[in-house]
Parts: structure tokens; sequence; C-alpha cells
């Protein structure tokens, strides 16, 4: 791969990688999109530089590291305000499809889009919490507790999620140099 190619190769990856890093924002598998691009560099480049297959494996087991920390921080701060098994499945599905809805709703690109579906997650894992413990026939004091919690969690988990991301992304980077 001439020097022209290679450069243009790798503005292409980082600019997959940018957007697998927002794709992540929204509660999409933008990690899992960074870990693919990274494979398909390693198997098609023929590089010596840039990243291998060992950075492949170690983006695939951060990726996994953020789905996990995703799942757990946004359940966990719900479960110790002792919410329900159908409270925490209804605050994830809600904050799924909240983050979808918050991404289409708010017309402003990119920021707006970021905004939306980070709003429309916290807003869907609080309601989809609340109603799950409605159905359970808690309290109202107690419901707006336990949304809040899910919501919390959901940012917090989220937030961890994206600081993964980050670290592949910075980890694919330095990997082009070194």
């Amino acid at each position: 791969m001439g020097a022209a190619n290679w450069w243009i190769a790798f503005a292409v990856v980082q600019l997959l990688q940018m957007l697998g890093l927002a794709a992540s924002m929204i509660m999409l598998p933008g990690n899992w999109l960074m870990v693919c691009v990274l494979a398909c560099w390693a198997w098609l480049s023929g590089s010596p530089s840039g990243p291998g297959w060992w950075i492949v494996v170690a983006t695939a087991l951060l990726a996994l590291l953020g789905e996990v920390l995703e799942t757990l921080l946004g359940s966990a701060a719900a479960s110790r305000k002792g919410a329900t098994r159908r409270a925490m499945l209804l605050s994830l599905l809600a904050s799924m499809v909240g983050s979808l809805l918050g991404t289409a709703l708010l017309p402003i690109p990119v920021l707006g889009t970021i905004i939306g579906a980070i709003a429309g997650a916290a807003g869907g894992a609080f309601a989809g919490a609340w109603l799950g413990e409605a159905w359970a026939g808690t309290d109202r004091e107690k419901r707006v507790e336990i949304g809040a919690a899910a919501m919390k969690g959901r940012l917090i988990g989220m937030a961890a999620k994206l600081g993964v991301g980050l670290l592949i992304f910075g980890l694919q980077l330095l990997s082009f140099f070194v």
C-alpha cells in the first residue's frame, strides 16, 4: 500500500471510529462497530503499521466490558432502591425506545441528535421503571424514587460505555503510530 493510499485508508478508519463513538452515545452498538472496523483493517490492509489482531482482541474485550458496565450500572441504582425485576426490564426497554425517539425528535444536526438520545434514554429509563413499579402496585413516592434511580443509573451506564469507547478510540489511534 502506497503512502497516499495508507493515509486515505487511515482517514476512513478514523471517520468510522468517530461514527462508532457517536453511535455509542445513542445506545447503538458503536463500540462493536469500532472493533469490526479494526478487524477489517487487520484483515485487509497487509500493512505492518496499524492495528493488528492483538488490538482487535483487546478492543473486543473492552467493548464487552462496556456492554456489561452499561447494563449493570443501569440496573444497579434502581435495584438498590428496591426495584422489581419487571421495573428494571421495562426501564431498559423504555430507555432504548426513548433514545431512538429522542434522536428523531430534535431536528438539530449532531448536537440535537446526541442530546435527544441521552434525554430520551434517561426519560425512558425513568418511565419504564415507574410503570414497572406501578404495575407491581408500589406506592407513588417509591415509584418516583425508583424511576429517578433508574434514570441516574442509565446515565452513569451510558457514560461508562462512552468512556470505554474513548479508550478503544485512543488505543486504536495509538496502534497506528507505535
